[in-house]
This record gives C-alpha cells, structure tokens and sequence, in this order.
C-alpha cells in the first residue's frame, strides 16, 4: 500500500488477521492468546468508578469493555492516553521503576495503546503508537515515536507467512555478491549453519533441506503479537516495527528497528544506542550496537559489537567478534573477528574466524573484470596489514599475515602462518612460511588464550577450536612441508642442470627432504621459488625455507606431543603401549573449519547426506550433530595427534625409547615456545624508538611497565613449569 485510504474508525484494534487467514471457530486473538500468561487471578472488567476516574484523568477508549485489569489496579496510573482494541494491563500500583539515572512511574501517560497484553507494574509514557505488541513484567518505554507489529511479521527470520510470496522471502547474500551463496536466516542460526549452507552449494539435495527445514522453524500462522521481554527499558527511539525483544533489552535513541529478533537475557543482555537502524536481522545474546550503526540483512552473532558506525548488509558475522567503522558486505565472518577502523572495506568473502582487517585493508571491489569481485577464502588468523589491497579471488592459509601493500593479482598461499611481502623493488612476491613461530611467538602463544578469555558467552552453542595448532592447520603444515620440499629440490637443479631430474612428485620431494636436512645456512641461500601463488610472471620468493621448514617439523611436534600428554595424563594408569593401541591408525588428512568448530570432512559428509536423507530433519537434530561431534573431537584429535608423531618418526610407528626421547623434546620444544614468547615481545620495550616519547625509564616504566610485569609472560612461565612436571609424571607411567 502506498496511498493513505480511509477505513472505519472501529477497525483499530480489530481485524489484525485477514479474514481469509482466520481458522474457522477463531477469533483474530487465538495466537495472541497462546503467547500470553495470564496472571493468577486473571483479568477483569473495570468498575464504573475506575471508568469514572479514567476519564477524569483525560484517557479514552473506542469500548472501556476492552479495558481489561487484574486486582491490584490503581486507575491514578494512567493519564492522557488513548485505548482501541483489546488491552489487556496488569498489576499496576503506584511505585517507581529505575534504570540507570532514569527514574519514572509505573503506568501510562501521553500514550496511544492499541490492543496489547501490557505485564506487571510497567511504564509506558509518550508513546505515540503502541500496537499489538506483549510487554514483559517492569518493563520501561519512554519517548517512542511508533511501535508496532505486523500480521504477518517475521522478525527477521527468512521464512513465508501464510498467503506470501517467494519474492518476500529474505536471504542473506553471504560469501559472494551475486547471491550464488545465499542463505536463510533463523532465530539461532550460528556459523557452522551458515557455512554448511552456502559453501556446499552443489549439493542440491542438502540446500532444498535446509530451505525447507528453516521455513518450519517459525510458526507460519498469520497473526502473532511482538514480543517485549522483562525488565528491557526502550527510550528515546523514532521506529520499531516487527521487533522481537529478549528479556533485560537495553534500547535507547535507535532511529529505526525493522524485522528485526533481538536475543537477550539477564546473563546476556543486548544494548542498542544512538542513531542505530537494523533492518531484517537477526541480533544474538549479549550483543552491543552502538553510535549510528547500519545494518540490513544480516546474523549477529553472540556476544558481538557493531559500533561508531559500522556498515553490516547481506553479512554474517560470528560470536565474539566487533566491527567498528567500516563497511562490510557479502561476507561470512566466523567468530573472533576483529575491524576496527573506518577506512577498512571487507567484500564478498569468508573469513574463517580469528582474524583482524587493519585500517586501510580494502579487500573487494576493485573489480579486476567487468564481473563480480568473486570471492576471497580465508583461513583462521588472517591478518592483513595497513592499507591492504587485495584482489578477488584470492585463497589463503590459516594464519597468513599480510605486510602493507598493494597486492597486484590474485592469490593462492597454501602454506600457513607465513608473512607476505610485496617487493616493489625486486618485483617480487615474498613468503616467509612459519613467520609466527619463529618472529612473532608471543602473539602465536596468546592467540588461543586472548580468544577464550573474550569468550563471554554464558550458552555457547557455537563450538570453537582457539588453538592455533589444530587438525585443520597441521594438515596445512603437511602440505606446505611437501611443497617447500619440492621446490628446495627444483631451486638447486636451478643451479646444478646436469644432474638428473626425478620423475615425479615423490621423488622430488625425497631429494628436497635431503637438502633441507643439511646445513640451514646453506639452504636458506638457495633462491626457492613458489609456484601457482600469484596470477602474474614475476617470481615469488620463499623466504628462509630450510628455517620455515624446521619449524614447521617443531610445530608438528609440538602439536602431537601436548595432544598426547594430555592423553595420558587423563587416564591414570595409562601407559605408551595401551595409547598406541586406542589411537594407532591412519591419519585423517581432511578436516573442515565449520563455523570454528573443526570436524573430520567424513563427518561433514555424513551430516549432509542425514539432512538430506531426513534423518537430520530440524536445527535442533542438526545442532545436537555437532554437540556430540565436539564431545568426541579431543579423542578424535589425540588419534591425528598420535598419526603425525608416528610419520614423523620417519618409521611409521613409534618405539618406547622414541616415545621418551619425545617426551625429553617436548619439554625443549615448551622451554623454546616460553624463550620465544619473551624474547619477540622484549622487542618492544628494548626498541630505542618505543623509548623516544618517554623522558625517562621511570616514565616508561610506569606507563607501560616491566617485561617481567607482563601478566602473559607471567602465565606462559608459570604454564612451561606445569607443562614441565607433567612430562615428568608421564614418564613415570611408562
């Protein structure tokens, strides 16, 4: 409708739901009926002399008989308003609610209420437009322009009512700005939802399930009331339409709120500020937005901030994460994300959690051909820095750290943790392949702890690996081995051509393990190239290889033998032979990162074909899938853990006398992870440069204290001499 039409004056407050969509038998009140709890006693009809005060206080009503109170009523409470429709108000008395520095009385005042269930002792005052809406027990709304609720509302789930449409329905674009991903958005849709639906698009059978499985996830009955939860204080605001709200809300100075569910509870209240507009959205527990934030069509995942306005349209953005500033569009985020700054544009990609978009960083829409940006794939840990240009499409492992630049082309890193270099000068791309481990251990160290303290989260539905070292990033390192062995063995015949070239793979993989056993100056010397990284000629040069290679065989290391101990320490009267029974057998090469939460690719090949058979047939059934997935995942990964140690071993299996010459080189590998975290944060307080805005060393040490002070290094300590003891212990077991 987009003309103003003149109806009866009776028909507000009445005929909420079409006739046509009115079950026979029913009136337009049967679902509200069903939402509501009526309080003990019930309601009841007002006397004639709280009529009679009613009136005097300047209220009216189409019919005072649809004026429903309980007992304790008290008809002072209500002043200058207006009632249409059925109004259903309970225990009013004359007390004061306060919240924060507001304090304000129970009742209404200067209000328009048309046919709500409005709950114990709230306060509605200079409220325009009130209608059809359910208001939770001590529940302030003060200043509001116009609240109001649909038939046929949604809020924010992208499903059909009755009588709707297809082209109503909304999706969210994620992953790709030709909405070839798009998925439907519910009320509890985490990220390993998202990333099932949009990453297997070619499974027909699986998309047509999960399409049908979220359309029945929402009653689609016309007529449901909004929902205001208890205890939420709503001030100060222009537009709510279609709104859920959780219990505890905070909402103050919004513009505009459109279809829109809004998670919130007494553990995990939801604040929305100033000058905010949301738009068919989906908002999870404990969330923050704030300061003229936009937001269409989007997920928000728990314990997330949008602030000082921030852009999010056709986007999910996972569980602990915060996006300040920029604009985000086309994306699936998963948890931990971090973007900070208002120059940064993040397009069309997916960035699979633990990552931080620097100020400057534009990945997307730099269209490189008259077509669509495509997309950008990136591992945990992405870290592009300062003014980073990306080009779609691009691919990158897990933990890839970008220096600042303009990257020229397209992109295919395949070796984790590295540090790329655009050199200008050399026109050359640089890797250095396992750069956290051996320059920047201090914050590979703290990643796992800094992600799970900023855990706060009460219910954490979505399961999440903060462990840098995971199935999903060994494998990488496995591969990234395979290949700085290759192209090792390609760089010196680059400068020996008369000796014989192997015949395949395998064979030049053998000869490049030879030379990178050998001398690691000698090696490092060697100009290895990489190849199918970048969509130019120009070369790309692997930096320090010998060195990247031997630490990734530390980290590997590293990874097993925490796994293992861990392993035995919790099964006392283990010993070395009975976990080589459990855990002996091939290992899993293929993990998926779903959402955060890493599962065996077997296994996400079985949960696709349960939901498109029907044994998976709700989220619920889908959910409970990855709840036990992740009860059996540590067991899952001591196996994986115990497969690489055995390869690695160079044998195949690993003998008692290895297994306590590992156990004497785990704890080298902890007191080098403990060196190292201490020597790579040293950094900043020995550099001359950090010192020169400081007058002295007391100055400096007062601003920004000792090293020794520092609370991390402190813990990392404190953790290698646990760490230390339990080898200790699980020698002992034999």
């Amino acid at each position: 409708m987009d003309k103003v039409i003149i109806i009866p004056r009776e028909y507000i407050g009445k005929n909420f739901i079409p006739q046509e969509y009115l079950p026979k038998g029913k009136d337009e009140n049967y679902l509200r009926n069903e939402q509501v709890i009526p309080p003990e006693g019930g309601w009841r009809q007002l006397r004639s002399d709280e009529i009679g005060q009613l009136v005097k206080n300047d209220n009216t009503a189409d019919n005072w008989d649809e004026l429903l109170v309980t007992d304790e009523f008290d008809p002072n409470q209500i002043k200058n308003s207006q009632f249409f429709g059925l109004v259903r108000i309970g225990r009013l008395r004359s007390i004061t609610l306060q919240h924060h520095d507001l304090r304000v009385p129970a009742g209404i005042t200067n209000s328009r209420v048309i046919a709500c269930d409005i709950g114990d002792d709230v306060a509605i005052h200079n409220v325009n437009y009130l209608a059809h809406y359910i208001i939770g027990d001590q529940c302030i709304l003060f200043n509001l322009r116009e609240m109001h609720n649909t038939d046929h509302a949604k809020f924010g789930n992208g499903i059909l009512k009755e009588g709707e449409p297809e082209e109503v329905r909304t999706w969210l674009e994620v992953m790709n700005e030709t909405g070839c991903r798009k998925v439907l958005p519910y009320d509890g849709m985490i990220a390993a939802d998202a990333y099932l639906w949009a990453k297997y698009i070619d499974d027909k059978p699986l998309q047509e399930s999960l399409k049908s499985i979220t359309q029945h996830t929402i009653n689609v009955r016309r007529g449901y009331y909004g929902t205001i939860g208890r205890h939420c204080v709503i001030k100060n605001s222009l537009i709510l339409k279609d709104v859920k709200v959780g219990p505890n809300c905070y909402i103050k100075g919004a513009n505009k709120l459109k279809n829109i569910t809004i998670n919130s509870s007494e553990e995990e209240p939801t604040q929305i500020g100033e000058g905010v507009e949301l738009v068919n959205g989906i908002i999870g527990y404990g969330c923050h937005i704030f300061y003229g934030c936009k937001a269409v069509k989007f997920v928000l995942g728990d314990n997330s901030s949008l602030k000082y306005g921030a852009r999010l349209i056709h986007s999910f953005l996972g569980d602990n994460s915060t996006i300040s500033c920029c604009e985000v569009l086309n994306n699936l985020i998963f948890p931990a994300h971090e973007q900070h700054h208002n120059n940064s544009f993040l397009v069309a990609s997916l960035l699979m959690g633990q990552s931080n978009v620097a100020a400057g960083a534009t990945i997307g829409s730099n269209h490189n051909s008259r077509a669509n940006d495509n997309e950008i794939q990136a591992g945990r840990g992405f870290w592009p820095g300062l003014c980073t240009s990306l080009k779609h499409s691009s691919r990158f492992a897990s933990f890839t750290l970008l220096s600042k630049a303009d990257y020229p082309a397209e992109l295919d890193i395949p070796l984790p943790f590295s540090l790329l270099n655009n050199n200008v000068s050399k026109d050359r791309l640089e890797v250095m392949p396992a750069y956290w481990w051996m320059y920047n251990m201090y914050a590979l160290a703290r990643n796992s702890w800094k992600f799970t303290s900023r855990d706060k989260r009460a219910r954490k539905t979505q399961k999440i690996e903060f462990d840098p070292l995971a199935p999903d990033t060994i494998e990488e390192i496995i591969h990234a081995r395979r290949l700085l062995e290759i192209w090792t063995a390609k760089a010196a015949l680059r400068i020996q051509p008369d000796v014989s070239k192997p015949g395949n793979d395998d064979e030049w993989a053998a000869m490049g393990r030879r030379l990178l056993a050998g001398t690691k100056e000698e090696t490092d010397k060697l100009e290895v190239l990489g190849e199918n990284m970048e969509n130019t000629r120009r070369k790309v040069q692997i930096l320090k290889p010998a060195s990247a290679y031997n630490a990734y065989n530390d980290m590997l290391c590293h990874y097993a033998m925490k796994n293992l101990i861990a392993y035995m320490h919790s099964r006392p009267g283990a010993s070395f032979a009975g976990m080589a029974g459990e855990l002996k057998g091939e290992r899993q090469k293929e993990w998926v990162n779903l959402g955060g939460q890493i599962m065996k690719k077997t296994d996400v090949d079985k949960l696709r074909a349960d939901i498109s058979n029907g044994t998976l047939n709700t989220w619920v059934d889908i959910h409970k899938r990855y709840d036990d997935l992740w009860t059996a995942y540590p067991l899952e990964k001591q196996r994986h853990a115990f497969a690489v140690l055995n390869e690695l071993s160079g044998e195949g299996n690993i003998t008692p006398s290895q297994w306590n010459l590992l156990l004497d080189k785990a704890i080298s590998l902890q007191e080098f992870v403990c060196d190292q975290v201490y020597i790579s944060r040293n950094k900043d307080y020995n550099n001359p440069f950090r010192k020169a805005t400081f007058r002295n060393q007391a100055e400096m040490t007062a601003a920004i204290g000792t090293i020794d002070e520092n609370s991390f290094i402190v813990q990392v300590r404190k953790e290698t001499e646990e760490y230390k003891q339990l080898v200790v212990e699980v020698k002992k077991m034999g």
